[in-house]
């Protein structure tokens, strides 16, 4: 077939396709008056991540759909949820997407197009609707960028998915680069064509994100300019409607702090600032200021919606009205003002209009946002968001319930892999019946409220793909001899969770002096960072190098930061704390909770990470003559190491020291809450190294 008439078929598709998606439109604003189900917010809440097996989801379907049983609205909703996603599931995707997507470019006069994994808010996850990147190519990773020109067309990753992307794409399609390595804005000055424009969506870059890559751009002559509707959307047939899951009150026994109180702490930071507003487009940002947790996205309890904080205290909260409860909405402060997501663009250009000082965080708002405050005369101040570092400073209640959850999920954890080491080494069970049975021992706690992530259950070589995502295709079966690791993590209504540990699979000789040298480092990297003492003021750039120092030694080392921040019942990646070679964020202060991960990865054998979560505190005076205000970790994630995989002639005495006191830890607290065999094998597991 000759490229005119697959354009012309292309062209004739993507017509089609506009007149079935409009119909389809006009269907789903038609809202039932017959006391029988609302169509567009059925379809809307299958398109969330609204969980209908979890404690309370009844009452919550009762109140949603109150002309028909919770049952029956749970049935449907399920079977929808299947309907919406089934063209998300093609690996690699078809090769006709990118041959309509093409056609769509040439009829709007672009020679190309900017395909980012990231939706309007710049989140980690994203809704169904926005997984574009996913739909066009086939990459299930969390992070990455496609760029579509008419003759070619290119995907960057970074280094956790090299081995990934060219499983699930079609790399003769889209050529694999590495993100650092071959940027995007390098790469277009080496591809894109002079005089060409180039097309993306303001809504889904920020402008740091997109400043550069309109650089280069320019610098050979072409132009990147945005657009109006984002033409993957114009061709994508079957693509999800805007997720509705509905919003929650999050108890201030949890949170620890009012929303009022939150408000006036934010309004004296844009005083302080002078600043009239601020726009928060952040989920997190807007759940932990409101006090509220949504449904919208997988994994994190998050409302997709936007806010504009003025420094007077009020709060105009741009966000559908169907997704909030009553009771949420009766919560709600008399400052909020509750507005139609329609309104923020002209929102935006009222501050404009009258010349108020605007506070914005150019490394996550949208473009678009940006642009419309730009051209109505605000002044812009370009600002980190403000309840960015209040957010992770935990405050006592958030701590202690962070602990709880910890303990508890921790008693999960340890009962899973005393499971585990019975029936692994049988070698009837696979990395994917092996992430569902972790999921079993979680679900019964009454404040469980789903996965924190996708589980990471890698065997064998998956092990050595740091986020390594199962599927029915790569399922891979635990047999005996395996090294295999597993990272998960839940979300619990006092906390989140993040936990890695790696096991060896019984065989009957042992682990292999290798994987047993190998762990052993990166214990021993493990032990350095919960163990670091610094001063006030330090940066996780700093600590990073404690965790890597002895795998350096061995001349070995890993691709990804050593920890990331965690929020409370939030977001289980948060910042600005983190702990990493690449750039520590923020100075630690006390009540951030990080990751403690190091690992290593072995290609096509296996790989090692050892996990815990810390809780940043003041030291306090220990040696005499100290001079500087000094800080430390507190370690709150419980559960056994695996012993079998150190070899205890590379720990020093300090650090066997502390495995052994974190393991009479993790022995003391957790078995009252086991039963009398998981005791009995904790007990054997944390014996004395």
């Amino acid at each position: 077939m000759s490229g005119d008439i697959r354009n012309l078929i292309a062209s004739v598709l993507s017509l089609e396709i506009r007149k079935v998606k409009a119909c389809r439109l006009h269907m789903t604003r038609f809202s039932r008056e017959d006391g029988k189900i609302d169509t567009n917010l059925i379809e809307g809440v299958a398109a969330s991540a609204f969980a209908t097996d979890i404690d309370g989801a009844g009452d919550v379907l009762a109140e949603l759909f109150p002309g028909i049983a919770p049952e029956e609205a749970a049935h449907r909703i399920d079977d929808l949820r299947r309907q919406q996603t089934a063209g998300l599931g093609s690996v690699p995707a078809p090769s006709d997407r990118l041959a309509s997507l093409r056609a769509e470019l040439a009829g709007k006069n672009l020679k190309g197009f900017l395909v980012p994994l990231s939706d309007e808010h710049q989140g980690e996850f994203i809704a169904a609707r926005s997984q574009r990147l996913a739909w066009l190519t086939g990459f299930g990773g969390s992070a990455g960028m496609a760029i579509v020109l008419m003759d070619r067309a290119a995907i960057f990753v970074d280094g956790r998915y090299t081995l990934q992307v060219r499983d699930q794409v079609d790399t003769v399609s889209f050529v694999p680069e590495h993100l650092t390595q071959s940027p995007p804005d390098k790469w277009l000055l080496a591809n894109v064509p002079k005089g060409g424009k180039i097309g993306f969506d303001p809504w889904v870059h920020t402008p740091e994100g997109i400043d550069s890559l309109r650089l280069a751009c320019k610098a050979v002559g072409a132009e990147l300019v945005p657009v109006d509707a984002n033409p993957v959307d114009a061709v994508w047939l079957d693509q999800p409607p805007p997720p509705l899951g509905p919003i929650m009150v999050y108890p201030e026994e949890f949170a620890g702090k009012g929303s009022a109180d939150k408000s006036r702490q934010i309004a004296d930071v844009l005083t302080a600032s002078g600043a009239d507003a601020a726009i928060l487009s952040a989920p997190d940002s807007i759940a932990w200021f409101l006090n509220i947790r949504g449904s919208d996205v997988a994994n994190t309890p998050l409302a997709l919606s936007y806010a504009i904080v003025h420094r007077t205290e009020k709060v105009d909260w741009y966000v559908d009205r169907r997704k909030i409860l009553t009771a949420t909405r009766k919560d709600l402060s008399t400052a909020v003002a509750v507005r139609d997501p329609a309104e923020f663009l002209a929102g935006l250009a009222a501050l404009g209009k009258a010349g108020k000082t605007v506070r914005v965080d150019t490394a996550t708002i949208a473009e678009a946002v940006r642009i419309q405050l730009s051209e109505a005369g605000a002044n812009i101040v370009s600002a980190s968001d403000p309840c960015t570092l209040p957010k992770a400073k935990k405050n006592p209640a958030e701590i202690d319930g962070t602990r709880n959850a910890h303990i508890r999920d921790g008693a999960a954890l340890t009962s899973f892999l005393a499971w585990l080491a019975v029936e692994a080494p049988k070698g009837e069970l696979t990395e994917m019946s092996a992430a569902e049975s972790l999921r079993a021992f979680r679900t019964p706690d009454d404040r469980f409220r789903g996965l924190s992530f996708e589980t990471i259950s890698g065997s064998g070589p998956n092990g050595a793909i740091v986020h390594y995502r199962v599927t029915p295709e790569t399922d891979r079966g635990l047999a005996p001899g395996d090294v295999y690791l597993v990272d998960s993590g839940a979300q619990y209504l006092d906390g989140t969770t993040d936990v890695t540990r790696t096991v060896f699979i019984e065989d009957g000789d042992g682990a292999p002096s290798e994987a047993r040298e190998r762990f052993t480092r990166v214990l021993k990297g493990h032990i350095a960072v919960a163990t670091a003492r610094f001063p006030a003021g330090t940066h996780g750039s700093q600590i990073d190098a404690l965790a890597r120092l002895s795998l350096w030694e061995a001349g070995l080392d890993y691709d990804h930061g050593t920890g990331h921040g965690v929020g409370v019942h939030l977001g289980v990646h948060e910042g600005p704390q983190r702990i990493s070679k690449l750039g520590g964020g923020v100075p630690m202060e006390p009540g951030m909770i990080l990751s403690n991960e190091p690992g290593y990865y072995k290609q096509g054998a296996y790989g090692i990470r050892i996990e815990n979560l810390l809780v940043v505190r003041e030291a306090g005076s220990s040696l005499a003559g100290e001079e500087r205000k000094m800080m430390d970790f507190e370690t709150i994630t419980l559960a056994p190491i695996d012993r079998a995989l150190i070899d205890a002639d590379l720990l020093s005495e300090h650090e066997r020291d502390w495995l052994n006191a974190y393991h009479a830890r993790v022995r003391d607290t957790l078995s009252p809450l086991l039963t009398d065999e998981v005791q009995a094998w904790l007990e054997e597991a944390t014996a004395e190294v």
